[in-house]
C-alpha cells in the first residue's frame, strides 16, 4: 500500500513538472507544435496512471 501510495506521489510530480514544461514551452516563439504535442501526450499518459493508482489505492 506504501508502495502505490510513493509511487503515485512521483507520478503526480512528474505530470505537475510536464506541466510546467509544457506552459513554459507554449511562451517561447521558436517551439513547434509537435514538441508542445508530445509532451501533452505524456502529460495525458501519466494522468491516467495516477488516475489507474488513485482507483487501486482507494480500494485497499
Amino acid at each position: 500500500m506504501m508502495a502505490l501510495e510513493s509511487h503515485l506521489a512521483s507520478l503526480e510530480k512528474k505530470h505537475d513538472a510536464l506541466e510546467k514544461e509544457i506552459s513554459d514551452a507554449a511562451a517561447l516563439p521558436a517551439i513547434d507544435t509537435l514538441t508542445i504535442a508530445d509532451l501533452k501526450r505524456r502529460k495525458l499518459h501519466l494522468k491516467e496512471q495516477i488516475e489507474k493508482l488513485k482507483t487501486q489505492v482507494t480500494r485497499h
